[in-house]
Order: C-alpha cells, then sequence, then structure tokens
C-alpha cells in the first residue's frame, strides 16, 4: 500500500502525523511511505531521518496522490482539491460547522476516518485522549498567561504565595481535558472548581481529604454563580462527534469581572461558550466584554514534539491494522468502524449529520 503524509498547513500546525521510526516500520512491512518535504521539520523529525528509514520525500501532491493519508488536522480549502477518494486518517471535527469540507469528502468519495471518534475496547476515546491531556495542561498555563496585565488582564496570578491561594479557576467539565487544567491549577497554587456529571468522581472527591480542587455537580445555576467570581474559565464538555453545548451563555459572560480569561478547548467542537469564535496560535484571543478569549482550534500544535509522540503512539496502531487489513480493518475492529466519518459519499455518523443538518446524506456503515 501506497501511505502519504502531508505537511500540516493550518495556521502554526507544526504537528506531523507519522514519526521515522513508525514509517520505517511500514517500509520494512513492504509498503510505500511519502512524506512530503519538511512534514516533521517543526516537530523535531528532520527530512533526513525520514529517509534514513527508506521514506520516500515527495511535493505535497504526491503525498496526497496514495491509497491511505494520514494527517494530523482537517484539510484545510487549499487541500480539497487533493481530495480523491482515498482514505483519510485524521481529526476532521465535521460537527464544528465544517460544513464545506464535509461535502467536499462526500462529493469526493473520500473515506473520511476521525481521530476523535475511534474508540477502544472499553470505549474511550483513545485518539483524542492524549490531545486532549496536552490541551488540559496548556490551558492553564495560557489562562495564567493572559492574566498578566501587559497582556491585557485583571493582573491576578494563578499561585499559592506565603501559604495562601491566588486566583480562582473554573474548569466546567470532567473529562481528560478537564482534570488536566484542574491538576495543573491546583499544582499552581490557585483556587480550583471542577465541575461535572460524574458520580463516581463526585464520591470519590467526597471521600478525600484534599481541598482543591473542589468536585461539584455541574448545572446552569452552578455555573451561573460561580463564573462571577471566577478568574479563568476552562470549558471542557465533549459530546462525542457532536457539536458542543453552550453551557455558558453570553449572560454569564457579561457577569464575569474585566480583564478575566476564558479558554474554550472544546472550540474544535463548535465551542462550549457562546461567545466563543474560532481563533489561531497567530492571534489567539480577542476580547468581547471585557473577558479574553482564547479560542485556538489546534492547540496542542504550541508543543509539536511532545503532541506527535503522545498523538502517533496511539494512532500508529490503527494505521498498521488500515495498511494491512485496508477497509476490512474496520469490519474486523468495530471501535475503529466507530471512526467512520464519511464512505463511499454518505456520511456514517449520525452526530455530524445532525450538527450540519445533512441527514439525508446519512447512512449507517454496514461493515460490508
Amino acid at each position: 500500500m501506497r501511505i502519504g503524509v502531508p505537511k500540516e498547513i493550518k495556521n502554526l500546525e507544526n504537528r506531523v502525523a507519522m514519526t521515522p521510526d513508525q514509517a520505517g516500520e511500514l517500509v520494512a512491512l513492504g509498503h510505500e511511505v511519502l512524506i512530503e518535504e519538511r512534514a516533521g521539520a517543526t516537530a523535531g523529525f528532520p527530512d533526513e531521518q525520514y529517509a534514513a528509514q527508506g521514506a520516500r520525500r515527495v511535493n505535497a501532491a504526491d503525498a496526497w496522490l496514495s491509497d491511505l493519508v494520514v494527517k494530523v488536522k482537517e484539510p484545510v480549502p487549499e487541500e480539497y482539491p487533493y481530495l480523491r477518494g482515498q482514505v483519510l486518517f485524521t481529526f476532521l471535527h465535521l460537527a464544528a460547522a465544517a460544513r464545506e469540507l464535509t461535502t467536499t469528502l462526500l462529493d469526493s468519495g473520500t473515506t473520511g476516518i476521525a481521530y476523535e471518534t475511534v474508540e477502544d475496547a472499553g470505549g474511550r476515546l483513545c485518539l483524542l485522549t492524549p490531545m486532549s491531556a496536552v490541551a488540559g495542561n496548556m490551558a492553564t498555563l495560557v489562562g495564567a498567561w493572559h492574566l498578566a496585565k501587559h497582556n491585557g488582564g485583571s493582573g491576578v496570578q494563578l499561585g499559592e504565595v506565603d501559604g495562601e491561594r491566588h486566583g480562582k479557576v473554573l474548569v466546567i467539565g470532567d473529562g481528560v481535558v478537564g482534570n488536566h487544567a484542574a491538576a495543573v491549577a491546583t499544582g499552581m497554587g490557585a483556587e480550583v472548581t471542577l465541575l461535572g456529571r460524574n458520580e463516581q468522581q463526585l464520591a470519590d472527591y467526597r471521600r478525600s481529604a484534599a481541598e482543591w480542587p473542589r468536585y461539584l455537580w455541574s448545572e446552569p445555576e452552578r455555573i451561573a454563580e460561580l463564573i462571577v467570581d471566577a478568574d479563568l474559565v476552562v470549558g471542557a464538555v465533549l459530546m462525542r462527534g457532536a457539536r458542543a453545548p453552550h453551557v455558558v451563555s453570553e449572560a454569564m459572560v457579561r457577569t464575569m469581572k474585566p480583564g478575566s480569561v476564558i479558554v474554550d478547548v472544546a472550540i474544535d467542537q463548535g465551542g462550549c461558550v457562546e461567545t466563543a469564535r474560532p481563533t489561531t496560535h497567530e492571534a489567539p484571543v480577542y476580547l468581547a466584554h471585557g473577558v479574553i478569549h482564547y479560542c485556538v482550534t489546534n492547540m496542542p500544535g504550541a508543543y509539536p514534539h511532545t503532541a506527535t509522540r503522545a498523538l502517533t503512539a496511539a494512532t500508529f496502531p490503527y494505521v498498521k491494522k488500515l495498511v494491512q487489513s485496508g477497509l476490512g480493518a474496520l469490519r474486523e475492529d468495530p471501535g475503529l468502524a466507530r471512526g467512520l466519518n464519511t464512505y463511499q459519499g454518505r456520511i456514517t455518523c449520525m452526530e455530524v449529520a445532525q450538527a450540519l443538518q445533512l441527514t439525508d446524506r446519512y447512512q449507517a456503515f454496514s461493515g460490508t
């Protein structure tokens, strides 16, 4: 099989979808790996390392002209002409109002397998998890940075000084992102409240002797109450394959303190804050109602070496399954089949079809 690894061209996206060692493993199995020139350079993997493993350096068009194309982020409009019915394995986030990309995938007959909806045997979103961890760690760090007065923030530092905690952090969502963001904020010395709907986690918190982070049951009234005093709000709400719900309304944002910060990590799936809109690493923040909003859609791209290592360790076993069995891998592994979003001109993920109001183009994957 021919496997293509294009260079990411999304704004300041520095990750790469395959490491040199992984490329070498596929070559050793008798497959052809086409790596676009400088695809891994900004992640710390120069072209020479891929060449040493037997991968062939090519231009973008040749990388895309493969049976299987492996990427990190969804194709941007400049890449749409390359979609010609191949298998594409990457983050897609189609429910986040990506109607043009979705129709392009459908009209080109591209088989789109989305990292964010692949499940392991336990039903966990196993390819989303490592990037959620990186983004969760990062959410608190960038939030703390933008709280600095010279960055337009309120001037509140998240940290312990002489035994006293400073800064109030509200994390909404108790998944991987939320727990990592809360852990970092707690370690820094802030007063941290984590809102979620996990009964086991609530019970564990009640049995714990630790004062922070507080774990409270998430409900609209509680969010409205706590957001008034929050210095940093981290939005970390996820619904598998679907557009994120707005759990923070514009009315709530209006009640926040001037110079406070919102980091909406759910922006990849449309955002869980009503006032959130996608931003880039080049221009990461904007002001709305006196509140700094950070809504970068590819946060882990800021730490490409760590993020590439973590992401590809999770994705590569599935790449090998696709290389060895083709689309038969979807029949052999139901969790991988859950990652299928587009196939033979049809949407195969109901959450995507509903979010984009394209239910007329939905058809469940039969496995045949």
